[in-house]
């Protein structure tokens, strides 16, 4: 599949990673002769952060382009995405060369903030293939976008888009009526207005508003929104407690939404001066690391949870398929995440652990010994382990685990891990005893059929293996 981006600022060059880390060629269209560059630093903290999301490998990267013109780099694109200036006769006049050679069937997304589609389709060769796609920045490790195709639209093409996204990790929010600034952007407008009166009134300073945000209901809202945080609020009374004991306070004078401060050159001085007090001593690329590093750990978080966006993680990791080489299965393929590093700067002695774990995991499901088969109340409990810590491994570098059946008669289980980098140097070795255990008994028990059967084809493909150097070592 090939993707199109035109515009290749921040919002531009986060699509393009967006797509390029998900398997997608991507031709990039944009004028300024430094955007090669802007995009290259972009998809470098993309690459770093977007696959530590995840526990298994994502697809491989695409082949990224930068095309000499709108025409060529639209061409055989099944997905364009507009990320120009806000300004819409420079919209229109890109929507013009786009439609001049692109495909009747790709969809055209617009990445404003701002405009409906019926201004957008404005004088359009085919208004139905321009739909507003707003992404939030990051692009590449936000979920979500807003769709907004507008009352003017093909079916067939808002179908399509919610499918390419959903494909890449996205979550598509389809709005349904198209109004100024969609949904996102109204409650990031109110928030900033009143921002601008606390800085000019001397209540706060950008660092404290900044400090009241990430310390406090910014945390919140990540995971439960603004309706299911106020209907907490409301205690075991729910919503209808809430807004009966705080609904008369929409009428005290707490805020001033209705009305702007004038944009004057004193209040432009007085927040970028107290912005650069509070940030100036980070470079762009550092803050945007320690963004994307904090936000790895939010959402991992919400993925283990399986809440809010985690469950767009792990639904989209459902998809990515598990590798298989000939001689053993790889039961772990992924990206060492900066959560699994320590003060010395490689990954932490308990994540081996966690990655033979993991391998142990991924090949239960191989043999059939999954959710299912525990929720049917029988499962493995693993009564054994020893590791052994050959090389360092740190974040940003990828993580596979190849794991060989040691033996797999009666209830025992004896499996043994060989954890490499990306370069198939092994880095540790696991070795794992496990017990077949009935839930209903809690006491030992043959595993059913179905699985043994599978343990000893995988046990008999194993048998002429030499033995793992390591194997049946102990403390000592």
């Amino acid at each position: 599949m090939k993707a199109a981006i035109i515009g290749g600022g921040v919002i531009g060059g986060g699509w393009a990673a967006r797509f390029l880390l998900n398997g997608w060629d991507v031709n990039v269209f944009d004028p300024d002769p430094e955007a090669e560059r802007k995009i290259g630093e972009v998809l470098a903290n993309a690459r770093r952060a977007l696959p530590a999301l995840y526990d298994r490998a994502l697809p491989e990267e695409g082949a990224l382009s930068f095309a000499p013109s709108i025409a060529a780099a639209v061409d055989s694109a099944s997905w364009v995405q507009e990320s120009v200036p806000e300004r819409l006769e420079i919209k229109h006049t890109t929507f013009a060369e786009i439609q001049e050679t692109l495909d009747p069937e790709a969809v055209i997304g617009s990445s404003t903030s701002g405009f409906k589609p019926s201004e957008l389709q404005r004088g359009a060769k085919d208004p139905t293939q321009i739909l507003v796609t707003h992404p939030f920045n990051p692009v590449y490790l936000l979920p979500l976008i807003e769709v907004v195709p507008g009352d003017n639209y093909d079916p067939r093409a808002v179908a399509w888009a919610k499918e390419v996204l959903t494909g890449i990790g996205m979550y598509p929010l389809h709005v349904r009526k198209e109004i100024d600034a969609h949904i996102a952007d109204r409650f990031l407008e109110a928030v900033w207005r009143e921002a601008l009166w606390l800085v000019k009134d001397g209540v706060a300073t950008t660092e404290e508003i900044d400090e009241a945000i990430r310390m406090g209901f910014g945390l919140r809202w990540a995971q439960m929104g603004l309706f299911e945080t106020y209907r907490v609020a409301g205690g075991e009374a729910g919503m209808k407690h809430f807004m009966a004991q705080f609904g008369p306070a929409l009428e005290w004078p707490w805020t001033k939404l209705m009305d702007v401060p004038e944009f004057t050159d004193e209040l432009v001085d007085l927040i970028a001066g107290q912005s650069d007090a509070q940030s100036g001593h980070l470079s762009i690329r550092a803050l945007e690391r320690l963004r994307d590093d904090n936000l790895v750990g939010i959402l991992r978080a919400l993925k283990k949870n399986e809440a809010a966006a985690g469950n767009i993680l792990n639904t989209h990791e459902a998809t990515l398929p598990l590798t298989q080489e000939a001689d053993l299965p790889i039961t772990v393929d992924r990206v060492i995440p900066q959560t699994w590093t320590d003060y010395n700067g490689h990954m932490n002695e308990a994540h081996y652990l966690e990655a033979g774990a993991q391998a142990t995991d991924a090949f239960m499901v191989l043999v059939g010994a999954d959710a299912d088969y525990i929720k049917a109340g029988h499962s493995y409990f693993t009564v054994e382990n020893h590791l052994r810590y050959l090389g360092e491994m740190k974040a940003g570098e990828r993580l596979r685990v190849r794991s060989q059946v040691m033996g797999a008669q009666g209830k025992k289980l004896h499996l043994f891990h060989f954890i490499e980098n990306g370069d198939g140097h092994l880095c540790a070795t696991m070795e794992s005893m496990l017990l077949h255990v009935s839930l209903e008994t809690r006491r030992s028990c043959p595993p059913l059929p179905q699985v043994a059967e599978k343990l000893v084809a995988f046990e008999a493909a194993h048998a002429a293996l030499p033995k793992p150097e390591g194997a049946g070592r102990a403390i000592g």
